[in-house]
């Protein structure tokens, strides 16, 4: 596989990290480039996780960019509210809103990145009108819920057609992968035009954090 073209973020997911511990393992994680908080109320997914209080105590302990998840019915009724936590960036999902434009519009207007996605099962045209008004498209790569799911091989391709639109519309926007990423799938992500990947279990494994962020490092270089 070539060389991706493309410089890789790396956004570890906090889901995974022991939350007894959660300075530490922001700091075992100070060498990422963002952190990723998933955000679910048991309706929209079919799992609770956690919410403000963990954001704002994660925005207290780390200078990192705090990315928001929000895996929730209506996100529109909770922006600010993340907003004023600590979020740095924003992403809702299309099939959990009325009115994806205005959330957008919403996000930007608190002086937040803005970003979109969609589940496995909702076809890519969902997001396409949005494309030139947000700052990040996420790609779903388990279905949204749970953490350590394996990854669905699929995904790829979704980011090659989502990679070819955004460069068609010369956007900027970041192109994240989240779900069953590891250093076995990261460089194919990478070269389909990834350039943000989330990364949970494969991070905060047993032998700690920053080993896992620097395996998925390696696998990249």
């Amino acid at each position: 596989m070539t060389v991706p073209a493309r410089p890789v973020k790396l956004a570890p997911s906090l889901l995974s990290c022991d939350f007894t511990r959660l300075g530490e393992e922001l700091q075992a994680i100070a060498d990422a480039d963002w952190a990723h908080v998933d955000v679910m109320d048991g309706r929209f997914v079919p799992n609770l996780s956690f919410g403000l209080p963990i954001l704002a105590a994660a925005r207290r302990a780390s200078p990192l960019f705090m990315d928001v998840h929000l895996m929730i019915e209506e996100p529109e009724r909770y922006l600010r509210d993340f907003a004023q936590a600590g979020a740095d960036g924003i992403t809702v999902h299309v099939e959990a809103t009325r009115h994806v434009h205005r959330v957008v519009g919403a996000i930007r207007e608190l002086g937040k990145r803005a970003g979109v996605t969609l589940n496995p099962g909702t076809p890519l045209e969902a997001v396409r009108p949005v494309l030139a008004d947000v700052d990040l498209v996420l790609v779903m790569s388990v279905n949204p819920g749970f953490g350590g799911q394996k990854f669905i091989p699929a995904s790829v391709e979704r980011v090659r057609t989502l990679r070819g639109w955004l460069d068609e519309l010369g956007s900027a926007a970041e192109l994240q992968v989240d779900g069953g990423v590891t250093p076995a799938n990261a460089r194919s992500l990478a070269g389909a035009g990834a350039t943000n990947l989330v990364a949970g279990s494969s991070v905060f494994g047993p032998d700690g954090a920053a080993a896992g962020l620097s395996r998925l490092r390696a696998a990249l270089a």
